[in-house]
Parts: C-alpha cells; structure tokens; sequence
C-alpha cells in the first residue's frame, strides 16, 4: 500500500494566468490521487469571490478594498500584457479557441475533486472580506492550518 501523496500551494497571486496554473497544477495532482490544499491568501482570495455583489456591513477601507478588487475568478486580470483589460479577453478567447477550460470551470473541478480551498482568515480581517462574499464549500483557516498541510506535503508551492 503506497502512503497517500499530499500537494499544497499558496496562491498569493490575483492575476488570472497564475491563478490558473494553479490550479490547473491542483487539479493534475488531484487526478494523480494526491491530497490536495490551496492556501488563498492576499490577491489570491479574488479567485474565491463571489461575482455577484453581496451586500455586508463595511468600515470605509473594507468598502474600498472590496470595490478595487476584482469580485470573482473570471474579473482577474492577467500578469502580462493586460492592455486595459484587453489582455484577459484576448487569453479567454484563446482558452475558448482551445477548449481549454476556464479558472471558473477550474475551480468547479477542483471542488469535484474535493481539493482544499482554503480562505486565509488574517488576509480576510486585513482587507475587510466577509464568509459571505466568498464562494460555498470552501474552509476558513490561519497559516498554522496550512503548515500543518504542508508538512507533510511532497509538492509544496508559491504562486
């Protein structure tokens, strides 16, 4: 019997592209039967959002934060050559040409896979983020959570 394989990343990053190698990442290992944790922290939290506004009590920096981020997967811009938002048309049109799937679908899947979604709990004090703005079945913890996932982790990554 071959002892379970287990795969974290952090995903600091808000830009469409690293989000999506992320978990295109999460998902292969995934299939590979790994045990799987993303750790959202920072920008990361964006792939999380809900598209949809979601009306909670704010102070005047949460209220701003929230209206500068991006709200949800797909509102991501990209690392290179975002061109005022024409970079993200631009790759989702190729992504569509390829029939490659999207980081919304992506995401989709990796809840399919039961893949940890994890939603950094200082990083949402710090920007203000309510468990109401944010995506269903996911879990709520600090980086003592995701140390203890990546311990034993043998793919341990930073995106």
């Amino acid at each position: 019997m071959s002892e379970t394989k287990k795969t974290t990343i952090v995903l600091f990053s808000g830009e469409y592209d690293k989000a999506m190698a992320a978990y295109i990442i999460a998902n292969g290992a995934a299939a590979y039967d790994h045990e799987v944790t993303i750790f959202h922290t920072f920008w990361g939290l964006n792939a999380l959002r809900k598209e949809e506004l979601v009306s909670v009590k704010k102070g005047l920096l949460e209220k701003l934060f929230g209206k500068m981020m991006p709200r949800g997967a797909d509102k991501m811009g990209i690392s290179k050559m975002n061109f005022a938002g024409f970079g993200p048309k631009m790759i989702k049109h190729v992504i569509q040409k390829h029939n490659a799937m999207t980081l919304p679908q992506l995401i989709d899947l990796a809840q399919e896979q039961d893949i940890k979604l994890v939603a950094c709990t200082m990083t949402m004090d710090l920007l203000g983020l309510q468990q109401e703005e944010l995506i269903e079945d996911i879990e709520y913890a600090g980086v003592a959570a995701y140390l203890a996932d990546a311990q034993d982790g043998n793919v341990n990554l930073f995106i």
